[in-house]
């Protein structure tokens, strides 16, 4: 089964053709980075005009690159959110009409279960299955959730952020300490070239539940900047950058033992920071999963991997027309 898939939840025009769920045949991702460096962060008109822009010429390269025709298609599909909802609308109005015109089923898919999914793909047929039940940390601009993941799969929320996410805090203290957009890099960056290594920010750990916080963590580097007459960057980088991966793994490890997953999934564009990938693989005591740093990252072909999931659970709802607001799929646990 061949996916076309469309991704423009954020600031990423995106298009993949993937086959049977896992094998990647092309991934092309349009970023909207330099766009948005200026304002310090993502506009959603300005992020829904580029998608407008970007849309067509990305899916044809999708097409190109994986040498198939529309013909060769089985299936297209779309992020249907949680997302900016100007950019959402591009994306999946365009993937809803070319499955029309084409005459193929349509599968809307949500943004989360797509991050997920990325562990489960391929560029060379060989995989690593991730074994079920598993804890996943999704771990974005927009998210920091603690799932866990059944046979089926089901998803069920553990836990999630109670102020900013992840990748949010990483672009705040990027801009407080005067780093260009997106944070996510820049502070990893900074971070590499500390030499004392002895600064300490505080960690919110909210004991007894699986939620994160962030927001105080935020408010301590903020204070230790403006209380400075010069502060060092690289000193500050990674106190906060180690504050934020001792949080994330510690937490994510514990609700998998706890849990009695058997692997544990790590996914969205804060996966792709070095640190924290190196701190959960010397952590944990169960097999880890994590996609390569570029399928961490808003794209397509996760959401392909997810199409073909949905697809699995819920083959008489493959053309969803239904235009009420989007309702995640993920359960409370």
């Amino acid at each position: 089964m061949r996916v076309l898939a469309i991704e423009s939840s954020c600031d990423e025009t995106a298009a993949a053709v993937v086959t049977d769920g896992h094998l990647i045949e092309s991934n092309i991702v349009a970023s909207q980075s330099e766009l948005h460096a200026q304002y310090g962060g993502i506009v959603p008109e300005v992020a829904a005009r580029a998608h407008l822009g970007s849309i067509i010429p990305v899916v044809r390269q999708a097409l190109a690159d994986a040498h198939v025709e529309w013909q060769d298609l089985d299936v297209i599909s779309a992020t249907r959110g949680p997302g900016l909802p100007s950019a959402l609308v591009v994306g999946f109005g365009v993937a809803r009409s070319l499955a029309f015109g084409l005459g193929l089923p349509f599968v809307p898919v949500d943004h989360i279960e797509g991050h997920v999914m990325a562990n489960w793909l391929t560029q060379n047929d060989e995989l690593d299955v991730p074994l079920l039940p598993a804890v996943a940390l999704v771990v974005s601009g927009g998210h920091t959730e603690l799932l866990l993941v059944e046979e089926g799969p089901i998803f069920k929320r553990l836990g999630g952020t109670r102020d900013d996410a992840a990748g949010e805090a990483f672009d705040k203290v990027a801009r407080l300490l005067g780093l260009s957009y997106p944070g996510g890099p820049e502070i990893s960056k900074f971070a590499s070239n500390a030499v004392v290594r002895k600064m300490h920010f505080p960690r919110a750990w909210l004991r007894g539940t699986d939620d994160f916080s962030f927001s105080g963590l935020k408010t301590a580097v903020y204070r230790t900047v403006e209380e400075s007459s010069n502060p060092d960057i690289n000193e500050i980088a990674w106190a906060f950058q180690e504050s934020v991966v001792d949080i994330l793994s510690k937490k994510a490890i514990r609700a998998a033992e706890r849990e009695g997953a058997q692997s544990l999934l790590l996914a969205g564009g804060v996966a792709a920071n070095r640190r924290l990938r190196e701190v959960v693989y010397e952590r944990s005591t169960i097999p880890v999963h994590i996609p390569l740093p570029t399928l961490c990252t808003d794209n397509a072909a996760m959401i392909a991997a997810a199409t073909r999931m949905e697809m699995a659970i819920a083959p008489d709802k493959l053309i969803d027309i239904d235009p009420t607001p989007y309702r995640s799929r993920v359960q409370k646990k």
